[in-house]
């Protein structure tokens, strides 16, 4: 979905809560529906005080809870750090977290979902939902 598409899909997200678009509102939508990252709330209000520096940060954080409970986006308390959001629906995947940078890598891995489902199975459970988190740093080369 282009970017475009998924400010206007976050926009009707917030007016079926009952919610006016105002311009703060509109910045923190298209950042979003933008970032390829997965910003907490701060460096989201610090990229929206780039565009206009009147936004507040409890107007992130009230955006950010609508959303959320609306499903647009997940929310994601990675161990050790602040909350981080990203967009909803871009297919399962899991995550790296890096433990030095915080950085967070998206990743898919067919033989891991094989696996978790032949261990379901063996304990006679079928699996409705998971995550898996991996925190690791970067091997150094020798």
């Amino acid at each position: 979905m282009n970017q475009a598409a998924q400010s206007k899909d976050y926009e009707e997200e917030l007016r079926r809560a009952g919610v006016r678009i105002t311009r703060p509102r509109q910045v923190i939508l298209r950042i979003l529906s933008e970032t390829e990252d997965h910003p907490d709330a701060m460096e989201i209000f610090n990229r929206a005080c780039e565009i206009d520096p009147s936004i507040s940060l409890s107007t992130v954080y009230r955006t950010m809870k609508l959303l959320e409970e609306k499903g647009a986006i997940h929310r994601h308390a990675f161990e050790g750090g602040r909350a981080r959001f990203e967009q909803a629906g871009g297919g399962h995947h899991d995550h790296l977290i890096d433990i030095d940078t915080g950085d967070v890598i998206e990743f898919h891995s067919g033989k891991i979902e094989a696996l978790q489902d032949e261990i379901a199975r063996s304990l006679g459970y079928e699996i409705v939902y998971h995550k898996l988190e991996l925190y690791g740093r970067k091997r150094r080369r020798r």
